[in-house]
């Protein structure tokens, strides 16, 4: 088993990054209790023309894992799984957009 690596990259309108680093700490908090979770890195654009302010890369021990946890996520509208979860980017209200991506690594220098 390949670790995966889910990045979302995070729009977030001013006036709503409290609410979008409250929103990430909670699913990471949700994560940490699943199996497989690996870790997460939450990173800030230092750049004010930046397309993302946000960006969370949450790292699973494999995508078998990673679809565990969101796999009943993908078959409904609102990105809700088993736990009642919002997963898939889907958990940040609007106007913060989300768009997800899960990657393998294939180097690391």
């Amino acid at each position: 088993m390949k670790p995966i690596s889910v990045i979302n990259s995070i729009e977030v309108p001013e006036g709503f990054e409290e609410e979008a680093i409250k929103v990430r700490d909670i699913y990471i908090a949700y994560f940490k209790t699943k199996k497989g979770f690996v870790s997460s890195t939450f990173y800030k654009s230092i750049n004010a023309n930046n397309t993302f302010d946000f960006v969370n890369i949450v790292v699973w021990d494999s995508y078998e894992s990673f679809q565990e946890v969101v796999n009943s996520g993908f078959d409904d509208v609102d990105g809700l799984n088993e736990d009642n979860m919002k997963v898939l980017g889907k958990g940040f209200p609007h106007p913060i957009k989300v768009s997800p991506g899960q990657f393998e690594v294939i180097r690391s220098d």
